[in-house]
Parts: C-alpha cells; sequence; structure tokens
C-alpha cells in the first residue's frame, strides 16, 4: 500500500489551470476548425464562402451568449484557490462528461449522411468561438503573472 499517495499527485498551481484551459480550448477549436476547412475546401459548389460566414456568425453568438459564461465560471472558480490543485482541475467533474457527449456526437454527425458543407457550420462556430473564448483565459492569465512581478 502507498503511503504517501499525495507525491503522486500531479498538482500545479493554478496558473497553470489557466494555461491548460486556454490551451485545450485552443487545441479543440483549431480540429474543429480544420475539419471545416477541409470540408470547404473539397466542396463542390462555389458557396464554400456563405457556409463559412454562417459558421463565423454562429462562432460570434456562441462566443457571447455560450462560451464566454462557461469561462467566468471556470475564472470564478480556479482563481480563488490556493496552493497546488490536480492538473485536471481547470475543468469540473461535470464539463468532462459533457465534452465526451460532445466528441460522441461530433463523431456521430462526421459520420452521418448530413452533407459536409452543411456541418462545417456547426463546426465553424464552435471551433471559433472556443479559440475567441480562450483569449479569456489568457487574457486572465497574464493579469494574474503581472501581479506576481
Amino acid at each position: 500500500m502507498i503511503r504517501n499517495k499525495e507525491k503522486f499527485k500531479p498538482a500545479v498551481d493554478k496558473h497553470v489551470l489557466l494555461f491548460l484551459a486556454g490551451l485545450m480550448w485552443i487545441g479543440v477549436g483549431t480540429m474543429l476548425l480544420s475539419f471545416s476547412y477541409s470540408w470547404l475546401n473539397t466542396a463542390q459548389n462555389g458557396g464554400s464562402f456563405v457556409f463559412a460566414g454562417l459558421g463565423v456568425v454562429a462562432a460570434l453568438l456562441i462566443h457571447h451568449f455560450g462560451f464566454l459564461r462557461i469561462v467566468d465560471t471556470n475564472l470564478r472558480r480556479i482563481l480563488p484557490m490556493e496552493g497546488k490543485r490536480c492538473v485536471f482541475s481547470f475543468m469540473t467533474w461535470k464539463s468532462y462528461i459533457i465534452i465526451a457527449v460532445m466528441a460522441t456526437m461530433g463523431i456521430l454527425f462526421r459520420n452521418s449522411s448530413i452533407p459536409k458543407p452543411y456541418l462545417s457550420i456547426l463546426y465553424t462556430g464552435i471551433g471559433l468561438s472556443l479559440i475567441l473564448s480562450s483569449i479569456r483565459y489568457l487574457r486572465i492569465l497574464l493579469s494574474q503573472l503581472r501581479k506576481n512581478i
């Protein structure tokens, strides 16, 4: 039996949690945008700009009315943290479950009969809004680091 299991806990301070949250959102957003780009790049019709434009409009709405609220909730939870916390605590367990459901839905959508240009609207909207919303994590991280200097 392990007596001091705390030394195996991957603990980091809140600055690392903020960085990881921003990095995760940028990474997933970039992945979704790359799917969308490849679908629009290979589309046979000339409406790729329309689909991309609709995706950008969707991104602004999702960013403002959806993801910024999630970011603010996470920031209210992370910023008061003192000492070192588990590296995976940049999100709540509920968020990990939501991500698993969303990833499953994404796989189902990608393998469905929905035309890829139409699906690119959703992927552009979510991908770009994730990247836009991640800026708040990184901005708060920089302000926190400046306070410590």
